[in-house]
């Protein structure tokens, strides 16, 4: 900072910036809540179809999100810019007091011209002698306090100014389009987050060899402080570039590298390896040019070795920092795309085991799990974080349909069906073995199929399904009802298999029905019966091509595991609530009605979902009576557990997931408000499994099947009386879909007999 620029200092122009920034944003306030109010909600609310269901809603949500994006980002600058001018004002008053002062001892201060400036005395006629005789100047000791004053004054004035330029700058190049979500409080804020990360980076930039321990919880902090902060992943994460983050992480994971660290610290690895990989995860949403570069330069590292061992390369030091946080899609999607290319050849198409890890290799994932050794399970539990990155990398080509390949092969069916998975020890040093790598498959499987997080469950901002996400669900069907061990083989991605079919329910229910979907023009009849089942089983979005044997089989593998049977029964039986529900409003216009039979949609409803419970209760009798060490009170207290999941959520759910029903009476959405018929259905649902699953006495599901049909029909039929009575209606539709429960119930065990026969031991 100039001396002349702040003693002459004229506020105006900055005192109008920050008057202007502050009416902005109450106006971005008032901008974001209407989008939010009006926007947002009524898009929502709004019953879509076809495309507008996958593009429309999520644009407009999209849309209005960046108004809070704007709206944050505003603040922030008014805030930054508030408190520079605050103390540019401040610098400046001292500056001037400090000059005025300095006329009081006969001082001036000149500037000279280049920025700079020099403090002088002043001459005077009345100088006084001293004893000695000589002529008395100013005293030298007020020159020189008086220049280090003026200086400090200075310095904080300059520090000042460049720190507001540095993080404005910063958090202005986050996005090339659009606005940043990056939130500060004020100036020294974002300024700390910015000298943090540069602090750090220099740090990590050393040989992991001369990193020691003092060094080693000054990052673990700092990037467990600032992991989500967006101008600190941003500068630490360019600062210290592609190979240095891969060097680092490589090291320090080696106890050949760095043996202090293991001594001293290894029970936090797996702390620093969370914070760095979130911290790399929040920097990749930036749109600056260093972070684009790091991506690429990541991507070309990922086949070559990298840090002290040659055997270790980039993307196995790369995917156990993926597996946590949300990683920049278009990141994600190239990545994927070279890492297969690597797999491809170090397993010759597949044909062959990769990444075999030697007994002497470290464990580059120190997070609970397996040894790291394969990337493509950190990179697969990166991509349960990532659905859309998720949806088109397993829909993409491992193999691609060339040479002697007549037929392209998908990621999804080589990773699901092909690959020689290898043999993993878990990251504890225990010795055992991990499944890690399947389970994080099904996962990520999750992800791409339902659109939302794995583990997660939809909300009203969950787009419906697009045609990606339902040719994966279609394949996902197909591929376990064609080798039902692809799944229980490995019960443990059941979980996963039961949440993706939950939200799938409306494609299972039509499937069962048999109706043709694609009736010739000369099948009128046919046309009518498709129209019908449209209306019947409405589908936001896509709709995924099964059918009734493919979606029987698959249901049998699932319903074998307690964690699978409960995610689809719970979500049938919510589907079906929400269902009648649906179509006995009375207000329903008559354009969204099957027909005007009451009785036949009602008895439709009830019968394919009985069939549904009925394919999982043969799953669930399968396991019980098999090998596995299964009970009956599992799968009460699996299906239990999804009260906790439910309880008070409106607006989210099991069963409809994104193609959710949109009524103009009942509202929009996938909720069950508490009093409703759908939510008293589910209380007593729940209530029973509680209580099933403490009680050892009394016939169980899984060991008698008419315990099964008579528990179907008490939750059908209730969902039926309640639903009518919700609407104040005095036939007697208990009766019908209670009937239709128990007829459906017994043909799907029926037809799974007859489509899974080599599948099924005797009831």
């Amino acid at each position: 900072m100039d001396f002349n620029a702040l003693y002459h200092a004229n506020f105006k122009l900055l005192d109008d910036a920050v008057t202007d920034w502050s009416t902005l944003v109450k106006h971005l306030e008032d901008l974001k809540k209407d989008a939010e109010d009006d926007l947002h909600k009524a898009a929502n609310a709004a019953d879509w179809a076809g495309v507008n269901a996958q593009v429309s809603k999520e644009f407009i949500g999209k849309t209005a999100g960046e108004f809070g994006d704007a709206h944050t980002q505003a603040t922030s600058i008014y805030k930054i810019l508030l408190d520079t001018r605050n103390e540019l004002k401040s610098f400046h008053q001292q500056l001037t007091d400090a000059v005025s002062r300095g006329k009081g001892k006969n001082l001036t201060v000149v500037d000279t011209g280049d920025g700079k400036f020099t403090v002088m005395g002043n001459t005077r006629p009345d100088w006084n002698s001293d004893p000695s005789g000589n002529k008395s100047t100013t005293n030298q000791k007020d020159v020189d306090d008086l220049r280090d004053e003026i200086q400090g004054i200075l310095s904080k004035a300059t520090e000042s100014d460049n720190t507001a330029k540095t993080v404005l700058m910063a958090l202005v190049d986050q996005t090339k389009m659009g606005f940043s979500d990056a939130s500060y409080k004020d100036r020294d804020t974002a300024a700390a987050a910015v000298k943090e990360a540069d602090e750090l980076a220099k740090l990590a930039k050393k040989d992991p060899e001369d990193l020691t321990v003092k060094e080693f919880d000054l990052l673990n902090a700092g990037l467990k402080k600032y992991h989500d902060d967006p101008l600190f992943a941003e500068r630490f994460t360019t600062r210290l570039g592609a190979k240095k983050t891969l060097e680092f992480w490589a090291g320090v994971a080696d106890p050949s590298v760095s043996p202090d660290l293991t001594r001293e610290r290894r029970d936090q690895f797996d702390e620093l390896q969370k914070s760095l990989g979130l911290t790399l995860a929040t920097a990749s949403q930036s749109d600056t040019p260093g972070m684009a570069q790091w991506k690429r330069d990541v991507i070309e590292l990922g086949d070559q070795p990298v840090g002290h061992r040659k055997n270790v390369i980039g993307f196995q030091v790369m995917s156990n920092l993926m597996r946590t946080g949300d990683y920049d899609d278009g990141f994600m999607t190239e990545y994927g795309k070279q890492l297969m290319a690597t797999e491809r050849r170090l397993t010759h198409d597949g044909n062959y085991i990769g990444w075999g890890r030697m007994a002497s290799d470290p464990y580059l994932n120190r997070m609970a799990g397996d040894s790291g050794w394969d990337p493509l399970s950190g990179y697969l539990k990166g991509l349960s974080n990532n659905p859309d990155a998720a949806t088109d990398f397993f829909n993409d080509d491992f193999i691609p349909k060339d040479g002697d390949h007549k037929h392209a092969v998908s990621n999804f069916k080589y990773l699901f069906e092909e690959r020689h998975w290898p043999q993993e020890i878990k990251s504890d040093i225990s010795g055992d073995a991990s499944n890690d790598g399947r389970n994080n498959l099904a996962s990520a499987l999750e992800a791409a199929a339902t659109g939302h997080p794995a583990g997660e469950i939809p909300t009203d901002d969950t787009p419906a399904h697009n045609p990606g996400q339902a040719k994966l669900f279609a394949n996902i069907v197909s591929s376990i009802s064609e080798d039902n061990g692809r799944l229980t083989d490995h019960s443990y991605m059941s979980d996963s298999m039961g949440q993706i079919a939950s939200e799938y329910l409306p494609d299972i229910d039509r499937a069962t029905t048999d109706v043709d979907r694609h009736p010739g023009k000369g099948d009128p009849a046919g046309q009518a019966a498709w129209e019908r089942l449209q209306k019947l089983y409405p589908v936001q979005g896509t709709a995924a091509e099964v059918n009734h044997r493919d979606v029987s089989r698959f249901l049998f593998a699932v319903g074998q595991d307690p964690h699978g049977y409960a995610a689809v029964e719970v979500g049938q039986k919510r589907y079906m609530g929400k269902l009648l529900e649906y179509h006995l409003n009375p207000d329903l216009p008559d354009s969204q009605r099957p027909d005007r039979d009451l009785e036949l949609t009602v008895r439709d409803i009830a019968r394919h979902s009985g069939q549904v419970s009925g394919t999982l209760a043969m799953g669930r009798n399968e396991a019980v009576a098999g090998p596995a060490d299964v009970k009956d009170k599992d799968f009460d207290h699996s299906v239990a557990q999804w009260k906790n999941f439910l309880s008070g959520t409106v607006g989210t759910g099991v069963g409809v997931g994104t193609s959710f029903i949109a009524s103009p009476a009942v509202g929009a959405g996938v909720g069950g408000a508490a009093g409703t018929a759908t939510s008293m259905m589910l209380e007593e649902l729940f209530k029973d499994a509680e209580g099933s699953a403490k009680d050892d006495a009394g016939a169980k599901m899984g060991e008698d099947w008419e315990n099964g049909t008579q528990a179907n029909m008490k939750y059908t039929s209730a969902a039926a009386f309640n639903a009518a009575k919700q609407y104040h209606l005095d036939r007697d539709v208990s009766t019908w879909a209670e009937q239709s429960s128990n007829q459906g119930f017994l043909e799907g065990g029926d037809y799974m007999e007859r489509v899974g026969a080599e599948l099924v031991t005797d009831i």
